[in-house]
This record gives structure tokens, C-alpha cells and sequence, in this order.
């Protein structure tokens, strides 16, 4: 864990659970931003934000992956 850590759960299976629904939360959020962007004509920050949505979109995919796998132990 990391020291200074204000958790109320001090727990690798919950770290990776927050994690993974963080990740997934940012693919959802992100289309806004995306939106946003589009809306306003900012292309190169619309992409940017489409790119920053993948990235979440295969940290969710590994996630669900690895929860998965420690699921089925």
C-alpha cells in the first residue's frame, strides 16, 4: 500500500476493485469531455480525450480480466 494512504480498506482485492471501476468510470465521463470538445470545434483536444478513453477502455478490459482469473481461484 501506499504509506499515507486514506483507504478505509486496506485490502489488494478492494485496491483493484476501485481500480477497475475507476477505469471504467473515466471511459464514461470521458464521452462528455469528448462531446465537449467536438461541440466546441477542439478536434486535436477531442481526440486527445478519445485516446485518454482508450487507455481506460484496456486498464477496464485487464481489470475485469485479473478479477475475473482471482475470481475463479
Amino acid at each position: 500500500m501506499v504509506k499515507g494512504s486514506t483507504s478505509p480498506v486496506k485490502d489488494k482485492d478492494y485496491d483493484l476493485i476501485h481500480a477497475l471501476q475507476m477505469s471504467l468510470q473515466h471511459v464514461w465521463q470521458l464521452e462528455t469531455y469528448i462531446a465537449d470538445a467536438d461541440a466546441q470545434g477542439d478536434t486535436e483536444l477531442a481526440d486527445w480525450f478519445r485516446a485518454v478513453q482508450n487507455n481506460n477502455r484496456k486498464a477496464g478490459d485487464q481489470g475485469k480480466q485479473m478479477l475475473m482469473a482471482r475470481m475463479q481461484r
